[in-house]
């Protein structure tokens, strides 16, 4: 291609894009406040990951302190708080995803299956409804109902004998991960199904016309119609889930974390805030985030690849 050609089809490209932006700029405008949005908040903060390798200092700010490499990274490493850290949260974001994920997949096609509008809608609207209740009501409503003596659900427990009477249900490690997952599939639960009736909505009735014909009941409706049309919705939800294996929510750790089940409830999220903010340590406390941040990357490449080449559903 000679020098001309060359240029006419930078020219013609050029052109194209010109054309584009000026039949489409009303869906860029729409789209600006976003991506400044996303700008300032997710990419200007990257500018701070520089203090993650500097020792912090007072006076000299983030980027004036002394270089020291991958020492802080080596601090957290030889800790006796790194396995700590690193076990509770991927147990807990793990039992999250292993019990929460599936939860409003199953509540979706079992709301499909409802027949009677008015009744589905009632059925929707009451599932939603623990969404909307903020973490700080929801804690206290645990700390009212799972109170050692005037629990309502702890005295139902221990009178069937399924925890002793001298339990501390709050303060036991063994129960800390089952009542933040527990708790947060009920209130989630309903929210997150919204995406999976939505794509269930979209799926043709004369496929239901067809299994009804050939005598299937409605579990095997679920099972071959419903379940393969989420199909690629349920595999984009998973890579993004697994993005966040070890981001734990931290308000919520927090404010179910006591004195006596810290053994369970220490996080990495948590510690940060002990170590880095708390304890001013605060090159330490980046460098503990930044290898959560990097972990995390890595899970979603791997579900990303795995589902790429199971499915043929990925996002990259």
């Amino acid at each position: 291609m000679s020098a001309k050609q060359k240029k006419n089809a930078v020219t013609g490209q050029s052109r194209g894009f010109g054309k584009y932006i000026q039949h489409n700029w009303q869906l860029w405008v729409m789209l600006f406040p976003a991506m400044l949005y996303i700008l300032i908040f997710c990419y200007v903060p990257m500018y701070g990951i520089q203090l993650a390798f500097r020792e912090y200092s007072f006076t000299a700010g983030i980027t004036g302190g002394k270089f020291v490499g991958l020492k802080y990274f080596k601090q957290y490493f030889e800790s006796p708080m790194f396995f700590t850290t690193l076990k509770n949260t991927f147990v807990i974001s793990a039992t999250s995803i292993l019990v929460g994920f599936p939860a409003p997949i199953i509540l979706a096609m079992i709301i499909n299956q409802i027949r009677s509008p008015k009744w589905k809608k009632t059925v929707q609207t009451t599932v939603y409804i623990p969404y909307f209740i903020s973490v700080v009501v929801l804690v206290s409503m645990l700390n009212i109902m799972f109170a050692n003596d005037s629990g309502v659900i702890a005295n139902f427990l221990k009178s069937l004998h399924i925890v002793s009477r001298n339990t501390n249900i709050l303060g036991k490690e063994s129960c800390f991960v089952p009542l933040y997952v527990l708790s947060g599939v009920w209130q989630t639960m309903g929210w997150n199904s919204i995406i999976f009736i939505a794509a269930l909505s979209s799926v043709d009735t004369q496929l239901y016309d067809a299994c009804k014909i050939d005598g299937a009941n409605r579990w095997q409706t679920m099972i071959h119609i419903d379940f393969p049309a989420i199909l690629p919705t349920i595999m984009i939800l998973l890579i993004m889930n697994m993005g966040n294996i070890l981001n734990v929510g931290f308000d919520k750790v927090f404010l179910m974390q006591n004195s006596l089940n810290l053994g369970a409830s220490q996080v990495i999220s948590t510690y940060v805030y002990t170590v880095g903010i708390k304890s001013s340590q605060f090159s330490f406390g980046a460098a503990v985030g930044l290898f959560n941040t990097v972990i995390n990357f890595v899970f979603l490449l791997v579900t990303n690849y795995v589902s790429k080449r199971s499915t043929g559903t990925g996002l990259m």
